[in-house]
């Protein structure tokens, strides 16, 4: 097949694909575990009765952060058969967008006020008009016999803004569902029992009209490391250093000291001087002794004797 990709590790395909190019598509999948859920309190009548349960911020986006399991929605194009068009053919044509009846929600329940579960079946309860003022007027009280309720309208309990963000760690690319009409249809049950304790979690199903993508963010591409030499920063302006016109060569030969005495040592080209001769005691600690300086004498001797240890 002329359009077949060979990959060969260690160079390139046959068109000419490198390998780091096919690690950086194929070993950069998108996970998980990184998602935000964004949970809404709707307005009017229900929001008032959701604020009960999560009046501040805080604990709206305690309520967010508790939910441990989503699932991005999935749709389905409902299509109709044409036959006998054609001879042996079989058409379909598209006539409706079916999307799933309904989105599932896990959240953890904490132990200070299991927020998640009242928050769900107080929004439940206001559906099936249990709570707030009754629509024909009567007071009956839930555990009465003969207690009856009345389902709320649509535009009352349904509500807008439920979203479920997937982002990856660089936040270059992410993708937003929101659910238009979303409100809860069930509450799963949660079993407790004495055995070895576990976390509470409680499963959540809402259904909805439809879902829209309002959110898709090109990824951008990271700046590639230059395998060139950089320019300085600032360029050098100043003249080379000169040569001295006088250097000194220091040379090992012999000569003579400042009294006419010969000696060998290092001679300075330059200056012509030799090394000193040092002949006692203070001249040996005079500040201008250094290496090469000649010691004769008594001096000398008595160093050597030194040296040997007797």
């Amino acid at each position: 097949m002329p359009n077949q990709t060979e990959v060969v590790y260690g160079g390139k395909s046959t068109d000419g694909t490198k390998i780091v190019s096919l690690k950086d598509k194929l070993l950069k999948p998108a996970l998980t575990s990184q998602y935000e859920v964004k949970i809404p309190v709707g307005a009017g009548n229900l929001n008032t009765l959701l604020k009960q349960y999560a009046p501040s911020t805080a604990e709206q986006q305690t309520l967010n952060i508790s939910c441990s399991e989503a699932s991005l929605p999935g749709s389905s194009i409902a299509t109709f058969e044409l036959k006998n068009d054609f001879t042996g053919v079989t058409e379909r044509y598209a006539h409706r967008r079916m999307y799933d009846d309904r989105i599932d929600f896990t959240f953890y329940v904490e132990s200070d006020g299991y927020l998640p579960i009242r928050f769900f079946e107080g929004w439940m309860r206001f559906v099936t008009g249990e709570s707030g003022p009754r629509a024909d007027g009567s007071e009956i009280g839930l555990k009465d016999i003969g207690y009856h309720y009345r389902m709320n309208y649509p535009k009352e309990y349904r509500c807008e803004g439920l979203k479920i963000i997937k982002f990856e760690k660089n936040r270059r690319n992410s993708l937003e569902y929101e659910f238009i009409g979303a409100y809860p249809i069930s509450v799963s049950a949660m079993p407790v029992s004495y055995d070895s304790s576990s976390l509470l979690k409680c499963s959540v199903s809402m259904t909805y009209l439809r879902y829209v993508i309002t959110d898709v963010n090109a990824a951008t591409q990271q700046p590639k490391t230059s395998t060139t030499a950089q320019k300085p920063d600032q360029e050098n302006t100043q003249p080379p250093p000169v040569a001295q016109e006088k250097a000194s060569d220091i040379q090992s030969t012999a000569g003579r000291d400042p009294d006419g005495n010969i000696v060998s040592g290092n001679i300075d080209s330059a200056t012509g001087e030799g090394p000193r001769v040092i002949r006692t005691e203070e001249d040996l600690y005079s500040p201008d002794t250094k290496v090469g300086d000649k010691v004769v004498g008594p001096l000398a001797k008595e160093l050597q004797d030194f040296a040997r240890g007797n």
